[in-house]
């Protein structure tokens, strides 16, 4: 107990590889001396220093004056007593332990030298303060150092019996040699335990960082994961919404246009329009689906276990009906398909053809009326998306921009999602050109010849 209590550190710093913050088994003891004003590595060895020197005093004693001279050891009664004040001197030494640990253990080993010069060979007087000495040495310094420091104070304390039984004579080599294996299991083994202990608590201490930077690492990942699905809903809701509500705010100002003109064609644009909201709520419950995990049908209710995830997403089998409707809202859009078709990965075919989607979108409010040219290429190693508008003639008024500035971000982002190379710019004419080219194929598999002209199927 007294070990344990002397050994427990403070929340000073400590010095470079010592000891740091109190643990948690020594928070309550820690407290109580806080409380009572007993701060500091010092002070508080200074209270363990004197409670070990009134236990030492209280073992001493009576082994010196009252066991002795039962078991037939006779000591003078001014030699017990200098041996008692040099076992309490030890312990009040233990005061330097943690400030002058070297120091501390030079002390104890000589004031052990001495009392081991001046007792009979046959009587072992040892006190605490040894032990406590020898255990902080072992906490405080590397595990070599402390074993060394260890072995030199029991060699210290060998060499002053080895001179004591020399004077005494050979016949009390005995008794000799029971003393140096206590000097060196005191010494020894109190420096092996603490070494023991400091090294368990650089372990607990790496477990325990390793686990907070386990905890930090998981929250940066579901951090991340969270932003990732938030950007993937933002894209989604984008893609859907943009294209369907900006085709539908065209057609509602030409039917606004109509409306005195001509009926007829002002009542077709609102079926229009409302044919195109209802494409746009199932779009909407679609992406709704997908996100929760499940596809929602073209009715508007969920499908069942059976039919779930079987609704079909839009992809590059249908680039023909997105480019229709485009044309339908006045666009002029050409359609080139080239090369042979293939199949391309289902997420890489939803996200090329959102990228059409918002090419377009985009075109159809920054530059309206401009031709566009779609061209798809299905090369040897890769599928090439390229879509780009002529300049326009006239300039929208800043009012009809209504695009976020967003489009060419969520393009940007699905084309890494797919590890597709993304590439964006005005076009010498003065247009604008978007191209994402989607790696199909490993590098060691034979190249095949690109398509020319005559694979060429414009729409």
């Amino acid at each position: 107990m007294l070990i344990t209590m002397a050994d427990h550190p403070d929340s000073e710093p400590a010095p470079a590889g010592l000891p740091g913050p109190p643990r948690p088994g020594s928070r309550w003891l820690d407290e109580r001396l806080t409380r009572l004003g007993v701060t500091g590595s010092f002070a508080r060895d200074c209270l363990s220093a004197a409670v070990v020197t009134a236990v030492t005093f209280a073992l001493l004693a009576p082994i010196v004056w009252l066991a002795a001279p039962g078991a037939g050891v006779d000591l003078d009664p001014a030699l017990a007593r200098l041996v008692v004040a040099l076992g309490c001197g030890q312990a009040l030494v233990l005061c330097l332990r943690r400030v002058r640990p070297l120091v501390c253990l030079g002390l104890v080993a000589g004031a052990q030298l001495v009392i081991a010069a001046v007792v009979p060979p046959e009587l072992t007087v040892r006190g605490l303060a040894p032990l406590i000495a020898a255990y902080t040495v072992g906490v405080l310094f590397p595990a070599r150092t402390a074993l060394l420091l260890a072995l030199g104070a029991a060699a210290v304390e060998a060499a002053g019996v080895v001179a004591a039984t020399a004077v005494a004579g050979p016949g009390r080599l005995t008794p000799a040699a029971g003393q140096l294996a206590s000097a060196a299991l005191t010494y020894l083994g109190a420096a092996f335990v603490g070494t023991y202990v400091a090294t368990r608590r650089r372990y607990l201490d790496l477990v325990r960082l390793r686990a907070e930077e386990a905890v930090r690492a998981q929250r940066a990942t579901v951090r991340a994961a969270i932003g990732a699905e938030r950007a993937r809903m933002a894209r989604e809701l984008h893609d859907v919404a943009a294209h369907h509500l900006s085709a539908m705010v065209v057609q509602a100002a030409a039917v606004e246009r109509l409306v005195d003109r001509d009926p007829a064609a002002a009542k077709a644009g609102v079926a229009w329009i409302r044919g195109q909201g209802k494409e746009t709520l199932d779009n909407l419950r679609l992406v709704v689906g997908v996100l929760r995990g499940r596809s929602a049908g073209r009715d508007g209710t969920h499908p069942t276990d059976a039919e779930e995830g079987t609704t079909p997403v839009p992809g590059l089998a249908v680039l023909d009906d997105l480019v229709r409707t485009a044309r339908d809202l006045g666009t002029p859009v050409e359609f080139v398909a080239r090369g042979p078709r293939r199949e391309v990965p289902p997420i890489a075919d939803v996200a090329l053809y959102r990228m059409t989607q918002e090419c377009l979108s985009n075109a159809r409010q920054h530059a309206p009326g401009a031709p566009v040219r779609v061209v798809l290429r299905y090369l040897a190693r890769a599928v090439t998306l390229q879509v780009t508008n002529a300049p326009v003639a006239r300039r929208p008024e800043p009012a009809a921009r209504t695009g976020g500035g967003v489009g060419l971000v969520g393009i940007r982002e699905r084309a890494h999602l797919i590890g597709a190379e993304f590439d964006a710019g005005p076009t010498p004419a003065g247009g604008w050109s978007v191209t994402v080219t989607l790696p199909t194929a490993r590098d060691d598999e034979p190249a095949e010849p690109i398509p020319t002209t005559e694979g060429e199927h414009p729409t």
